[in-house]
């Protein structure tokens, strides 16, 4: 039982909150008088300053949905994650096709999964699923980030391991950016930064008033629906963990694994 691949959580998270790796080369020609006003500055300016703005922070409130048909089951089509970089996070994840979901809590090394029912399902085959959703109902199975079982999922709590993904993969890229009119996206008002490449269009929207924040990127086209949201920039984790009477050891599921 695999529980959840890290690779695939963390480069969903990684691609699509970072979606900023869109390029720092603009088609903007805007070389006019700079004030202080975001809007007022040009593409490529917009997009360093908000790439840098997230490289910096020192924790996030995160959001992900993925529609689109290139979503793959074993990956979580949607996210909402509290993390920092200190490695602690609060959230959950959702899976594509009917694979359920899990609330997910990390504080330092410490590691509380708690999954629904059709999650059990889907990771366990057979009977055995429906079994441990029952023996394991709305309980957290707790452990450390040394454990396997658990490392992969928690590795997705990392902001610093996102944060470093963006700085290194953004520089190969050289695409052109184009900025559009000031609008607004929940209650915020930001720039739209556009690119397309390969038949997809990736949108960023850069507050345009106070620190230029990345508020929301999106990609759509050739089977992506993305849209990530992020928020909260700098508000801390919460520090609250399950009780240990709603949690179960992890070595209570892996000797029940080995009954089934």
């Amino acid at each position: 039982m695999s529980l959840m691949s890290a690779r695939a959580a963390t480069g969903v998270c990684a691609a699509a909150a970072l979606a900023l790796l869109v390029p720092a080369c603009s088609s903007d020609d805007d070389k006019g008088d700079k004030k202080d006003k975001t809007s007022e500055l040009s593409a490529q300016e917009i997009s360093d300053k908000a790439k840098q703005e997230l490289l910096d922070a020192t924790s996030v409130h995160l959001t992900l949905a993925e529609k689109g048909t290139d979503a793959e089951k074993d990956e979580p089509a949607a996210m909402d994650l509290t993390l920092d970089r200190a490695g602690n996070c609060t959230g959950k994840l959702t899976f594509a096709a009917g694979g359920g979901s899990a609330d997910l809590v990390k504080r330092g090394d410490k590691v509380w999964m708690r999954p629904d029912s059709a999650f059990w399902r889907h990771q366990v085959p057979g009977g055995d699923g429906a079994a441990a959703a029952e023996l394991f109902k709305n309980r957290y199975i707790h452990g450390s980030t040394s454990d396997p079982l658990l490392k992969g999922l928690a590795e997705v709590c990392d902001l610093k391991k996102l944060q470093k993904s963006v700085d290194e993969d953004s520089d190969d890229d050289t695409d052109k950016l184009k900025k559009g009119d000031v609008t607004t996206v929940d209650g915020t008002k930001v720039v739209p930064l556009t690119s397309t490449e390969d038949g997809k269009k990736k949108t960023l929207y850069v507050a345009s008033e106070g620190k230029p924040y990345l508020i929301r990127a999106t990609e759509k086209g050739d089977g992506e629906d993305k849209t990530t949201t992020l928020r909260d920039y700098g508000e801390p984790v919460p520090t609250e963990t399950p009780s240990a009477q709603d949690s179960v050891d992890i070595a209570k599921l892996k000797d029940q694994l080995q009954r089934t």
